[in-house]
């Protein structure tokens, strides 16, 4: 179903940028579609690098961290893709996440506050998580999504610059485009913003998903989950905002109320524990409770 989902929103991502672009002329929809390649193409193959710096992550030996080695390397097997690389971020916030643009480029990367916090088994079904992410290729389907996104945004700032500078020199007749041009210029950066979180969120549900079915145990992640909100809420964290999304937990959930919700890359924190308690009822293969 997430997979639909997904599916769809792209579809109508795809739609919104078509339609810019036929206002005001495939010439400039080919000019920023090109733009928007080509920026996020090195976006693509390069972001890992790009966010580990940026997160202050360090890559750590099996010696280092001995637990989390050997929890990757079982969950990476079971997922079936290449053991990914492992990293220790230097933040007291309990928090996790992935990048890598394939299975074979993949990077898991955990704070030292969640090596902390969660048990054993908590912090296996977060690994399980991240794994599913690089499993599922959710780098790739950002990547696509802010690609079309970004270009959306790049013809949206022209049309609002042309209406505003040069909607006065337009005869009266014109005035109903001019004023077209800026509202869809206002509106498709929006209506783009919202598609891409809502991307985001149906990605995060299928690693979910994924994940329980990759540790066989939904329940060890919903506790997880319950545990990292809780503490995302109460021990600050300053991650670079473009990085936020990454995290298996929003990590300012802390801020802002209704709107801000609404513009979150995250799904609902008591959805998520709800649908996995759900997926742990209906395997007799899962355990019932931690």
């Amino acid at each position: 179903m997430n997979q639909l989902k997904t599916i769809l929103l792209l579809g109508l991502l795809s739609a919104v940028l078509i339609g810019l672009g036929s206002f005001i002329g495939p010439q400039y929809m080919y000019m920023f579609g090109f733009l928007a390649v080509v920026m996020n193409f090195v976006a693509y193959f390069w972001s890992d690098k790009i966010v580990l710096k940026m997160s202050g992550a360090r890559e750590v030996s099996p010696a280092e961290a001995p637990r989390l080695h050997n929890m990757v390397e079982e969950l990476s097997a079971a997922a079936g893709i290449p053991k990914p690389r492992v990293y220790i971020i230097p933040e007291a916030q309990p928090n996790a996440f992935a990048t890598g643009r394939n299975p074979k480029h993949g990077a898991v990367a955990a704070t030292e506050g969640i090596m902390h916090l969660l048990s054993e088994r908590e912090l296996r079904g977060v690994m399980a998580h991240e794994i599913a992410h690089i499993r599922n290729r959710d780098i790739l389907i950002a990547s696509v999504a802010a690609m079309i996104a970004t270009a959306i945004s790049y013809i949206g700032n022209m049309l609002q610059f042309a209406a505003i500078f040069g909607g006065a020199s337009r005869d009266e007749e014109d005035g109903g485009s001019v004023a077209g041009g800026l509202a869809m210029a206002i509106v498709a950066p929006i209506a783009a913003l919202l598609l891409q979180m809502g991307i985001s969120r149906s990605r995060e549900y299928l690693a979910d998903e994924t994940g329980a079915r990759i540790s066989g145990d939904p329940m060890a992640l919903a506790s997880a989950l319950e545990k990292l909100n809780y503490a995302a809420r109460r021990v600050p964290m300053q991650p670079e905002p473009a990085t936020a999304s990454l995290y298996i937990v929003n990590p300012f959930a802390g801020m802002g109320g209704a709107l801000m919700n609404m513009f979150s890359t995250h799904p609902p924190m008591e959805k998520r524990v709800a649908r996995l308690r759900e997926l742990a009822g209906l395997s007799g293969q899962f355990v019932a409770a931690i």
